[in-house]
């Protein structure tokens, strides 16, 4: 088929199926499908509302005339299967991180307004996870009707341990061969070829029991926090108001305080505002400590000082990834102990062991403990290659932008397989209304106009991809 003539199939097409979209999109947003392994079973490792939703993604699939593959409860896939068993594949994902505060919009549910969807997972993943499957039906209703198999089959993988450990990815690729190349539509546009390295880890005080009773701030650790809480002995009437810190007494002679930042991902610092940081500043500035909090409040106020990792001696730079972040993600009391944990975004310019030693330096001389948990190394795609090429073009030539690839500080599940790349759906350019949030943010949100270009981007480079692999 001539591109122009597939450019038309494609344009009546996604008109034809959208309501249907935005229906399969909502279906899926119902499901507050965070981690949960307290609630892990056989056929659920992760928890009972992710096997929810990656069951209702493979039952959108299977309407949509694709052969679905439920793998154990760890991950899915549905297939059109092709002339050749090897396979080009997408991958998205059905679980989220966890609601959060600060949402004006119903987050299971989604809210059509001003040509935008909001709702959690609308953009990060069960949008674009929704836009795969209809790419994929796309291919299966031209087949059902020429009869013309594709050259390679066409897989759509559908996740649902994305926003944690990707345990899912690790299932996969011990039970199944890689693709001969694979996009997932979990980034923003033009196209991701490489990611920092992911890195965490946890301070941990020693035993404290002076003023503050508890610390409890953030909901997981890669995402920047916009509420903690303290409770503390203090006279709520004798402490200075402050922006953003609510001052309010509690029982038996303490003290709440409650601090409203502005969250967002660990990866992205920019803009945001973390509200333990917030926190510790008050404490630390009202004399709201003493003892062995001190110390740990002074450590924490350097977790927090900067978002390069400067103030925890571990900044590094390179030209390829850019610079270093590192920001502390939640913070709890336990055992009568304060635990912080860190999370970092690291380019090839430094090492997770580097990290790990300047951490634990930092948290000796101050009386506390460190823990290094993830250190997964950058991944780095090359940007010549054909099919990274084929989808640039493919997006360049539909926006009429002159974009190239670029790396990021986030994680997605290309970093897992040999040749893939990161691809759309989202415009970091495109203007959009301030009531609309990020992802891993109230009020989740994307534009309409935006997932209805990602699928004609989606479709046409499919089928640009598969012409690469003909005989």
């Amino acid at each position: 088929m001539a591109d122009e003539e597939l450019k038309a199939e494609v344009d009546a097409y996604v008109d034809e199926v959208w309501e249907d979209a935005v229906r399969d999109i909502d279906y899926l947003v119902q499901v507050e499908s965070v981690e949960d392994l307290e609630g892990a079973a056989p056929g659920s490792p992760w928890g009972k509302a992710p096997r929810e939703a990656l069951g209702r993604g493979l039952e959108v699939a299977s309407r949509l005339g694709l052969e679905a593959h439920d793998c154990e409860g760890y991950i899915g896939f549905a297939d059109l299967p092709g002339a050749s068993e090897r396979y080009l594949a997408t991958i998205a994902h059905a679980d989220i991180v966890p609601l959060g505060i600060g949402w004006t919009f119903d987050p299971l549910h989604v809210t059509r307004k001003d040509g935008y969807l909001v709702g959690r997972g609308v953009l990060d993943d069960k949008g674009p996870l929704v836009m795969s499957l209809y790419a994929a039906h796309f291919f299966q209703r031209h087949v059902e009707r020429t009869g013309e198999r594709l050259p390679l089959t066409l897989r759509a993988i559908v996740g649902c341990n994305e926003e944690t450990n990707m345990g899912d990815v690790d299932y996969y690729l011990a039970h199944y061969p890689e693709p001969e190349f694979l996009f997932t539509p979990d980034a923003n546009f033009p196209l991701i070829c490489g990611e920092k390295g992911l890195y965490s880890g946890t301070f941990r005080s020693g035993v404290v029991a002076d003023r503050i009773v508890e610390l409890d701030g953030g909901t997981v650790g890669n995402a920047i926090p916009g509420l903690a809480t303290a409770l503390v002995r203090a006279d709520a009437a004798e402490l200075p108001a402050a922006e953003g810190i609510d001052v309010e007494p509690a029982a038996d002679g303490l003290c709440k305080l409650t601090a409203h930042g502005r969250g967002g991902h660990a990866s992205m610092p920019a803009g945001t505002l973390n509200a333990i940081g917030m926190l510790v500043g008050y404490l630390l500035d009202n004399g709201l400590v003493a003892g062995a909090e001190r110390d740990f409040l002074e450590l924490e106020r350097a977790v927090f000082a900067t978002t390069d990792g400067s103030s925890l001696g571990i900044a590094s730079a390179d030209g390829l990834f850019g610079p270093l972040t590192c920001i502390g993600g939640t913070v709890r009391t336990e055992g009568g102990r304060f635990v912080q944990t860190v999370d970092s975004r690291y380019p090839k310019s430094t090492t997770g062991e580097a990290i790990t030693a300047a951490l634990a330096k930092l948290a000796r001389a101050h009386g506390a403990e460190y823990e290094q948990g993830r250190d997964v190394p950058p991944f780095y795609t090359d940007p010549s290659s054909p099919e990274v090429r084929t989808l640039l073009d493919t997006y360049n030539e539909y926006t009429g932008a002159h974009g190239e690839a670029y790396t990021i500080g986030g994680g997605t599940y290309a970093r897992h397989f040999a040749r893939a790349a990161a691809f759309g759906p989202c415009d970091p350019e495109a203007p959009q209304p301030s009531w609309v949030g990020p992802e891993h943010g109230p009020d989740e949100g994307i534009a309409e106009d935006q997932l209805k270009l990602a699928l004609k981007i989606y479709i046409v480079s499919i089928a640009r991809l598969m012409r690469l692999y003909e005989a």
